[in-house]
């Protein structure tokens, strides 16, 4: 069954990269959790939608043979140099050549009490 697992398309409507913490680390971010488990790399195209401009994208990575890769959001080198917006709301559509699996996660450090949360996103066969 390894490589028929999963979708193809995945959206996240509600990803918002907060405002990074004013002492440094840990600062708040979202990560989107790929996990691949079939025998090929999958090519996975994120495009980024906003409520005022146009989508930003696709940006490809790939995610290798039966392994996962934890992409943090608030990383530009993952995305070409694109850097994601701080505190303003926008979603997420990813698009893969091969069947994988999606986790959203976010943390957020900007109160005393840290909050994470996690689920899984919209999926498309």
């Amino acid at each position: 069954m390894a490589g028929k697992e999963g979708a193809r398309v995945w959206l996240i409507p509600d990803a918002y990269l907060g405002s990074a913490n004013m002492g440094g680390e840990p600062c708040s971010h979202e990560a989107v959790c790929i996990l691949n488990t079939g025998d090929e790399p999958a090519k996975v195209s994120f495009t980024f939608y906003f409520a005022d401009r146009e989508p930003v994208g696709p940006f490809v990575i790939t995610v290798g043979p039966r392994r996962c890769d934890h992409i943090r959001t608030d990383r530009p080198e993952r995305f070409g140099g694109f850097a994601i917006p701080r505190d303003t709301p926008y979603g997420i559509r990813l698009e893969s050549d091969l069947p994988v699996s999606v986790q959203y996660s976010r943390l957020d450090v900007t109160q005393p009490a840290y909050a994470l949360m996690t689920t899984i996103p919209y999926s498309l066969s």
